[in-house]
């Protein structure tokens, strides 16, 4: 922000710490649902960190459905000089995200997405993440050109804002180059549509300053030979520091001006309502390689033979990020034996459409390899475990530094560019500073093709002197870089963190014109502020935030928000990096700990589905619901413990009972309706599920214990198939029994299968003692039925089959547990059984649900299979999430179910089939509640057509 252009005020708190009642109500004002502006102060506290390093609180969060409402708001800024955040993935690492003015959350609503021209261009709202754009443009071989690390959590709106680009996009195909068009709302509240025929009119009819600032400001910079040459420069490379000027010197009108310069500048212009962009095919066949070289300046050497040789990515590893990769266990041999001293690695990437395509480039680039200068041989391999491994060495380095920092650091993750015959002598000087601060551990990657690297550093900011060494070597660094007339900002955006030398890096004309267009664009300075521009020196080191050591289970966690795309809770309450976020907060501050505790315990800890999708998005594998966990043990008195203990030792009866009440329930659905909803107002929601007429009576008992003389394996049936019936038919259990018979393989099931459960319901609940007593009872069982971990245990719920899986987590000391061998009946079903039977005939379409628990077994390929094996098409929906039913937790919090599944029942509507399938009860329960559909068992189906 310049001089020129004043700070938007920052409403007063009310003295409950909250935003100011007058405030609330003009934003109430503003959009059609007043429960969409938040100003709790839980609210405040979960949205007052993204994934940088900077903490501001917002004084309220509004969540607009749509391009009017936004414009609703912009104006009352403009009325009332308030500033105004906009913010989707919060994944953005330079401080752009935060606020404490108002920060408007346009991830909920803003998710629709259409795809155009056979593929070819896709039209899109901010609040959809890259992997989820991809994923729809995948049936038609296509993908968007910016491909960033984080595409399975960055949205739209911050691709958009940051101008992101990737590993294989370089500049070519980065978000600039790919944008069609946009329809942008600007501070004044005016919306325009860049894509219309008359567009450029409507500007200057509408917005006749900035019409006539923007043909103004293109001929002040392209007059000036001085400028449109160091524009030239900066923009040869990947650049995100400052405004995208290079628009001022690639377009004439001024609406195509505005739309280009809207990229890449981080919310401080305008608001991106939609964007639409040209896709490029995706190249399924790939070949790739990790290169070892002596050093940096061998490794960049032979860039341009390998680009001319025709490798699409080429990833650098420095020498201290070899010794990080060497300590994967995925790592192969030809890195793990290297005795590393100023190595450097190449991962290399050939991609191509078709096969025939990749023999051609990789006969062509194996000559290329076998003349590079290499401290081993290594050669490309297609084998995809092979491939995932090496990728995995990439993408694992910062998981690997980030959870081994040192308790109450920060990670902060940094990159720039430079000059690609530079690079060599940026990572030396940037490896001599790391030495010279004191930061140890600190790793180079990145994107050797187009100079550009990533470091990370940890540091902690609650100490001065640790704040000191920061600002110093930041100095530093800045000095290093401009020095090799680099950009200090690539990919990540400029945000805080660089505002202070985006003069130096421009130079004072260019940086006039920067300060002139955000005038002319916002006069009012209320979208943003502080962000790009700022007369503040030291920007960079205002509103740092701190990391308390808080809980054991999260403490690793560097609130990146990975895991908030598959959280099933996003949209009800919080998210898992909300949970922790407001953990930290209350550790930081009693008053903010006694503000939020009421409402932490259904926001955060009762609507956790405690599913663990979290800890598979996750870079440093945390799983958030393992804290929830423990905080609902913590509530529970000795009382309720020695109770759930008591159900878990009586469980044949209780099961029995439960079976048989739904089983009544059913006759007079109206009367148990009432019955569970009295006795909700008068216990804890969180103990009484809600009865609804859509769920099921109860079960068939579970197949009876048996023994054959020579049993193959041991099935364990679960308890959810006898309390809840089955859609049609006799459920999952006697379905694997068949298909076994058929294929001729002997079973055997446990003695007291009826008292007999996987251990999920005490565990997720709290309910410790229950959860230990099921688990020793369930071991020995099995333990005497598989003749000591010999045969296997094939198990027909895959939440069960994870459960059972997890047994080691309950009894860590009991070493039977390693020697038992659980597998999911879907995997068995395909790998023993399927060869052995024919389908007679198949439904002619399917829908398939995967569930959290087929990620976590790592068995959706097989899910799939068995699909298949069913039904000429599957479709799985590309709005797949995990349901959020979590056992009964959907009985209880239906909200949860209803916020979780709420695009895939959109998605299953828009394309009907004739089947509808999964393979859990629960999760066949939500989904028919979600979508109306039946959803059965997918080894019902099978069995029913073999």
């Amino acid at each position: 922000m310049t001089a020129t252009t004043p700070r938007p005020t920052t409403p007063e708190a009310s003295p409950s710490g909250g935003p100011a009642p007058d405030l609330v109500a003009a934003l109430r004002g503003a959009v059609a649902d007043p429960d969409r502006v938040r100003d709790r102060p839980i609210d405040l506290a979960a949205h007052a960190n993204d994934a940088s390093h900077y903490l501001l609180q917002p004084q309220a969060v509004v969540l607009p459905a749509d391009a009017r409402e936004v414009a609703n708001l912009l104006r009352l800024g403009v009325r009332d000089g308030l500033a105004l955040t906009f913010r989707s993935g919060g994944t953005s690492l330079s401080g752009q995200g935060v606020t404490d003015g108002v920060l408007v959350d346009t991830r909920r609503h803003f998710r629709s997405c259409e795809v155009l021209d056979d593929g070819r261009a896709v039209r899109v709202q901010p609040g959809l993440t890259v992997a989820e754009v991809n994923a729809r443009l995948a049936p038609y071989g296509r993908k968007i050109g910016p491909d960033p690390a984080s595409s399975k959590a960055c949205t739209i709106g911050g691709v958009v804002a940051n101008n992101s680009s990737g590993m294989a996009c370089g500049t070519e195909f980065n978000t600039y180059a790919t944008l069609r068009s946009m329809t942008f709302v600007l501070a004044s509240g005016t919306v325009i549509d860049s894509a219309r025929p008359d567009a450029d009119d409507e500007l200057r009819h509408r917005e006749p300053a900035l019409y006539e600032g923007l043909d103004r400001l293109r001929e002040r910079v392209r007059g000036n030979p001085g400028s449109v040459e160091r524009l030239r420069h900066l923009f040869s490379m990947k650049n995100t520091m400052g405004y995208g000027l290079n628009a001022f010197l690639d377009h004439t009108r001024p609406i195509d001006l505005l739309t280009h310069l809207l990229v890449g500048s981080e919310g401080t212009l305008g608001f991106v309502a939609e964007a639409t962009f040209s896709t490029l095919p995706i190249l399924p066949h790939a070949a790739t390689a990790m290169l070892l070289f002596s050093g940096t300046a061998d490794a960049t050497d032979v860039l341009p033979g390998l680009l001319e040789a025709g490798a699409k990515t080429l990833e650098l590893l420095d020498a201290r990020a070899l010794v990080v990769a060497q300590s994967d266990p995925r790592a192969p041999e030809s890195v793990r034996s290297v005795e590393v001293d100023g190595h450097a690695g190449l991962l290399v990437e050939f991609q191509t459409a078709t096969a025939e395509e990749l023999d051609h480039v990789q006969a062509g680039a194996e000559p290329v390899l076998a003349g590079l200068p290499l401290t081993r041989d290594a050669g490309l391999t297609r084998e995809p475990t092979a491939r995932a491994s090496l990728w995995a060495l990439r993408s694992g380095l910062y998981t690997a530094v980030a959870a081994a920092r040192p308790s109450g650091t920060t990670a902060l993750l940094e990159d720039v560019s430079v000059p690609v015959t530079t690079l060599p002598s940026t990572c030396d000087g940037l490896t001599e500073l790391f030495d010279r601060h004191g930061y140890e551990g600190s790793v180079i990657f990145g994107h050797a093709k187009d100079g550009n690297v990533h470091f990370l550093v940890n540091e902690r900011f609650d100490d001065d002197t640790a704040l000191e060494r920061y600002r110093r070597f930041t100095d530093d660094m800045v000095d290093l870089v401009l020095g090799q007339d680099g950009t200090l900002k690539a990919e990540h955006g400029t945000g805080r963190i660089m505002t202070p030398f985006v003069r130096r890096q421009y130079g004072d004309e260019l940086y006039d014109v920067m300060g002139e267009l955000k005038a002319l664009a916002d006069p009012t300075g209320l979208l943003n502020p502080g962000i790009i521009l700022s007369d503040r020196p030291d920007a960079h080191l205002t509103d740092l935030k701190t990391v308390p050591t808080v809980d054991p289970e999260v403490d690793a966690c560097v609130e990146c928000g990975y895991c908030e795309p598959v959280c099933p809770s996003r949209h009800v309450t919080t998210t898992p990096r909300q949970r922790i976020v407001l953990r930290r907060a209350a550790a930081k501050d009693p008053a903010v700990a006694e503000a939020i505790a009421a409402d932490y315990a259904y926001d955060a800890v009762d609507t956790c589905a405690a599913d663990g999708m979290c800890a598979t998005a996750c870079p440093v594998r945390i799983n958030t619901g393992d804290l929830m966990k423990r905080l609902r043990a913590e509530r529970h008195s000795e009382r309720a413990q020695q109770a759930g203990k008591a159900v878990a030792e009586h469980w044949g009866g209780v099961s029995g009972t439960a079976r048989v009440a739904l089983r009544a329930a059913r006759t007079v659905p109206g009367l148990a309706a009432a019955a569970s909803a009295a006795a909700r107002r008068v216990l804890p929601a969180d103990l009484v599920p809600l009865y609804a007429r859509d769920v099921p009576g109860g079960g068939d008992t579970r197949p009876a214990a048996v023994y054959p003389p020579d049993p193959s394996v041991v099935f364990f049936p679960t308890c959810l198939h006898q309390v809840f019936a089955p859609a049609s038919g006799s459920g999952s259990g006697h379905a694997f029994l068949r298909l076994a018979e058929r294929a001729g393989i002997a079973v055997a099931v446990p003695e007291g299968i009826e008292g007999l459960c996987c251990g999920t319901p005490w565990e997720s609940k709290g309910f410790t003692e229950g959860s230990a007593a099921m688990a020793r009872r369930v071991l020995d069982a099995l333990w005497t039925s598989t003749q000591r971990g010999a045969l296997p245990v094939v198990v027909d719920a895959s939440s069960c089959t994870h459960g059972l899986e997890g047994l080691s987590h309950v009894l860590p000391d009991d070493p039977r547990v390693a020697g038992l061998r659980i597998e999911d009946a879907v995997a068995f079903t395909v790998r023993e059984i399927l060869p052995s039977v024919s389908v007679a005939s198949k439904v002619a379409s399917l829908t398939l649900h995967p569930t959290c628990s087929t990620t976590h077994l790592g068995i959706g390929d097989d899910l799939r299979t068995l699909a298949e094996a069913v039904a000429d098409q599957v479709v799985v929906p590309t709005a797949w999430a995990c349901c959020g039913f979590a056992g009964d937790r959907g009985m209880l919090h239906p909200e949860l179910t209803d916020g979780a599944t709420r695009e895939e029942a959109a998605d299953v509507a828009a394309h009907p089939t004739e089947q509808y399938a999964s393979c859990n009860r629960t999760c066949e329960m939500g989904m028919s509640r979600a979508t109306g559909q039946t959803y059965r068992h997918v080894l019902e189906l099978l069995a029913e057509r073999a």
